[in-house]
């Protein structure tokens, strides 16, 4: 089994260096693929409401005969649930399909800004942290102005923002900012899904003079940023490539010819993206 490095967070918690996505998976695939996951090695596994896979991932948990406390779950709000008595009710939906006494990351989906409910979404999760239903609480898709408005309105900064961060959308300003506050960065689609990051050239040969795969470059960059990366996979050959990213290390100039490759998100921007 391989071991994995860990984050300490600005609350005291840790979370392991590289976790597991599962959107797009059903519950059948995702109870599936954090089985074998878990049998790996890995330790965080990142699901949310709007993946409609919660029950999946707490059967695998369940069934995996790693102790709890080893496994670090996180779960995300959905938009159509923002605001404070929806957020406690929406946790405890979600708190009840993946079967768990407690979640020990719980996130804010996206701030839909134009709902302007997120601030009292996080009043919420701060209560849930203070009650111990939740161990970690952070955002998902917050800009700075965001962040800076919760910790304004509510002296509570979050634990960690997860975003679009790949080679081709590398955010520098973004992992500046949150390192200068504190804020752990979490990367969702760190290979940059549906792109041709993976077959670009210049990745390649990175990846060839370390006798690794592209997509171990790519995560090796990630971790090399000080970035936490949860690429998706249900392929357990492909997992554990995914794990194995230690045993090397890229020097400036290939962490510079990845970081080159931008050319703009995949995604949705955070100040008009809406997601219910």
């Amino acid at each position: 089994m391989i071991s994995i490095p860990s984050h300490t967070l600005n609350d005291g918690t840790t979370l392991p260096a590289l976790g597991l996505g599962t959107w797009p998976m059903d519950d059948a695939e995702a109870e599936r693929a954090v089985g074998t996951a878990l049998e790996a090695g890995y330790r965080l596994v990142d699901t949310a409401a709007n993946y409609r896979n919660e029950t999946g991932v707490g059967r695998a948990v369940a069934a995996s005969g790693v102790p709890r406390a080893e496994i670090t779950v996180t779960t995300k709000l959905p938009g159509r649930h923002h605001g404070y008595e929806e957020t406690l009710s929406s946790f405890e939906e979600s708190r009840g399909r993946l079967g768990l006494e407690y979640v020990d990351l719980y996130l804010i989906h996206w701030p839909l800004p134009r709902v302007d409910k997120y601030v009292d979404s996080w009043r919420a999760m701060v209560k849930l942290r203070e009650d111990g239903a939740v161990r970690s609480i952070g955002v998902s898709n917050f800009t700075p102005a965001h962040i800076e408005r919760l910790e304004k309105e509510t002296g509570v900064l979050p634990s960690v923002n997860q975003i679009e961060l790949h080679p081709f959308f590398p955010q520098e300003e973004l992992r500046a900012y949150h390192a200068d506050k504190g804020v752990l960065v979490e990367s969702w689609s760190p290979l940059g899904r549906g792109s041709q990051l993976l077959d670009d050239l210049a990745v390649a040969a990175v990846a060839e003079a370390h006798g690794v795969t592209p997509a171990q470059a790519v995560l090796r960059w990630h971790i090399q940023l000080g970035v936490l990366p949860v690429p998706k996979s249900s392929d357990p050959r492909r997992q554990r490539a995914n794990l194995e990213v230690s045993g090397f290390a890229l020097d400036a100039a290939q962490m510079r010819t990845i970081a080159e490759r931008a050319h703009g998100r995949i995604g949705g921007d955070p100040e008009v993206h809406e997601e219910f």
